[in-house]
């Protein structure tokens, strides 16, 4: 009797321990699917009609074109996320817009950095530099600004959406201020979604659509053209470390 109840108390203590260092592993329903390889192309976000957006009380200041010129903001030190494959990447945002290029880089930063991000498949890892060697360079730009940049790849964004091309991760200050009706009072959540989207397009990620009614949104699908009855999601992983997937889509 005494001898079976400790074998059942250490069976207990495994099982406990095997919880708490549980990680998804490639194979696994929850692991990050193995992508392509890092893209060189170019993918956009863009349909004929227009995502839906929300209106706000007061029209922020989106000007049709910036400058044309980019002010890069200083990295901060040789701080890296993340274990996996190496990815450096620069901030850069486009004159004329009325927007803080250290704010904005702060923003990608912690994005990049999050538990929840590309980080969390143990895949990847980013560091943000200002000079040297680069993967790929994030810039906020007018919408103007941002056709011209994406056609250079055959991409065609309307002056509407975001797109990723070649090293170019850009984010048309339009969808930045002005969300989509889904995300509603939820900038934070947004730009998350923006930023991983288009990351993950750099990372060779393709689109994927709703996984389940009621599920989260895959971070790969195009929240702004509806869910699908899926919920809104920013981020690549949950909180569980679990990647959130769905069926490819082109």
């Amino acid at each position: 009797m005494i001898l079976g109840l400790v074998s059942l108390v250490l069976a207990a203590v495994v099982a406990v321990g095997a919880l708490v260092m549980w990680r998804p592993t490639a194979g696994s329903p929850f692991a990050e699917p193995t992508p392509g390889p890092v893209a060189t192309g170019g993918r956009a976000d863009a349909e004929p009609s227009d995502p839906p957006i929300v209106k706000p009380k007061v029209t922020p200041y989106i000007p049709a074109r910036g400058t044309g010129r980019f002010t890069r903001p200083p990295a901060s030190g040789d701080r890296t996320y993340g274990r996996g494959r190496l990815m450096r990447y620069m901030v850069e945002v486009e004159g004329g817009l009325r927007q803080s290029p250290a704010a904005f880089a702060r923003s990608v930063d912690a994005i990049l950095a999050d538990e929840r991000g590309w980080t969390a498949g143990g895949k990847w890892a980013f560091r943000r530099v200002d000079s040297g060697p680069y993967d790929f360079v994030v810039k906020l730009a007018s919408p103007g600004t941002v056709d011209r940049i994406c056609a250079a790849y055959g991409l065609d964004t309307e002056g509407k959406v975001n797109c990723a091309g070649g090293k170019q991760v850009v984010v048309n200050l339009r969808r930045w201020l002005l969300l989509t009706t889904y995300y509603r009072g939820r900038p934070d959540d947004y730009h998350a979604l923006t930023i991983n989207h288009e990351v993950g397009h750099r990372l060779g990620h393709r689109h994927m659509t709703c996984g389940g009614r009621g599920r989260p949104a895959p971070v790969m699908q195009q929240q702004i053209f509806g869910l699908k009855g899926c919920v809104i999601n920013g981020w690549p992983y949950d909180r569980r470390g679990r990647f959130v997937s769905g069926p490819s889509v082109p």
